[in-house]
């Protein structure tokens, strides 16, 4: 939990805060059971390069229809030293065998700019099946 926490305060390192290790594992604590991180070291073992993150929605049953879920891809980061080396396309691979293994219908996800290009190499397109209202 210390190194993913470590990862996500590196990620948004115009901000620290004390204590944030502990507040990070407590809510990681609460998503046990819809969440999986996957995380990429190197190695030499020299603690966390990346990580991908994917949470699990479980869709009401339908009868008749087998259930179903599906995935919702967060919080992807690497390093930048270790960017360009596969790091990101080997752990976006272990989250997309882990939604075919979950039986998942889709995995959706909200890239930033700069990662729609990654992801378009990896298959994905414009989730043209979803709606959103932006809350804030």
């Amino acid at each position: 939990m210390a190194e993913l926490a470590r990862l996500r305060e590196h990620w948004h390192r115009e901000s620290t805060e004390e204590g944030f290790a502990d507040r990070f594992a407590e809510w990681f604590a609460g998503q046990r059971g819809s969440r999986v991180a996957f995380v990429a070291e190197p190695d030499s073992g020299a603690g966390l390069i990346g990580m991908m993150h994917l949470a699990v929605f479980e869709r009401m049953p339908r009868p008749g229809q087998p259930d179903t879920r599906w995935g919702y891809l967060s919080n992807a980061f690497v390093l930048p030293g270790h960017r360009d080396h596969g790091v990101g396309r080997a752990l976006l691979d272990a989250v997309l065998a882990h939604a075919r293994e979950r039986g998942c219908v889709r995995v959706v996800l909200s890239p930033s700019d700069r990662a729609v290009p990654f992801y378009a190499r990896a298959g994905f397109g414009p989730a043209t099946m979803l709606m959103a209202q932006v809350l804030e």
